[in-house]
């Protein structure tokens, strides 16, 4: 039995959130490069990716997330999948520059949701894919809700429906930002690196953690670190690792190495 990694690229870190559809397409090729040379007969890679500055801009206007009921916001809906679907075409075709065989999985067409939780998706597929040596690829994407009408699932919230099914060894949030900081980053220069994230340090540093530096309708990053808290509890064993994609040989290091020193290990 392989071990399976499941790695995110962060729409942050692959499309210029703060600029509509605006694709960071130099760092795409050169990550889809570091995950070809990743690529080992023992380990299956699930690979995923945010919506960045595709689906979030479109999905923000119509309030999808929210809910879907009247015409407008169906059409909003169906404006949003859209969007995420561009820019999945963009991811697949690096990856298969790269000489992945990288297989898109439209979540939205299997995904079923309840009150914003995801309850049923593309299992079979993802299974079947990795039977026969594919690389499986989703995206955040919208999805048919039995209490909202409809709704957008997150990356993280896909996985964490999956891991269930098909549980982890590892998974790899690659973003802009190099793990869990004090503050933020990119605004205070004297915020610092926490190296490893359990639930009980999460109050001390839950005014830190802000949201996304564009736009972003499923929570930014103080979702996603509760989202990461998430997936090591319900899967014993798994190992999660926010990093940043930004720095070369980062997301190798992250697919290859037992427990490289970089980002923030959730446990």
């Amino acid at each position: 039995m392989r071990n399976v990694i499941y790695l995110k690229l962060g729409g942050s870190l692959i499309t210029d959130k703060r600029t509509p559809e605006t694709l960071r397409a130099d760092v795409l090729a050169r990550l889809a490069g570091e995950i070809a040379r990743a690529a080992r007969p023992d380990v299956a890679l699930i690979v995923a990716h945010g919506s960045g500055s595709f689906g979030h801009v479109v999905g923000r206007k119509y309030g999808t997330r929210a809910g879907v009921h009247t015409a407008e916001q169906w059409y909003g809906f169906a404006a949003t999948a859209d969007a995420a679907a561009r820019l999945n075409r963009h991811v697949a075709a690096a990856l298969l520059a790269a000489g992945i065989p990288a297989w898109s999985i439209q979540p939205s067409a299997a995904l079923r949701c309840v009150d914003g939780l995801v309850v049923d998706g593309p299992l079979a597929a993802i299974e079947r894919a990795l039977a026969v040596g594919l690389v499986p690829l989703l995206y955040g994407d919208v999805a048919l809700d039995d209490v909202r009408g409809g709704t957008i699932a997150g990356t993280e919230e896909i996985f964490a429906w999956l891991a269930a099914h098909l549980p982890p060894a590892r998974i790899v949030l690659a973003g802009e930002v190099d793990g869990i900081y004090t503050a933020d980053p990119l605004r205070d220069p004297t915020a610092t690196r926490v190296p490893v994230l359990t639930r009980d340090a999460l109050p001390a540093l839950a005014a830190g953690l802000g949201g996304s530096h564009g736009v972003d309708v499923t929570g930014g990053m103080a979702a996603k670190v509760t989202q990461a808290l998430a997936f090591v509890e319900q899967t014993p064993g798994a190992e999660v690792l926010l990093c940043s994609g930004l720095q070369p040989g980062n997301l190798y290091a992250a697919l290859t190495q037992a427990r490289p020193d970089m980002g923030t290990w959730v446990q």
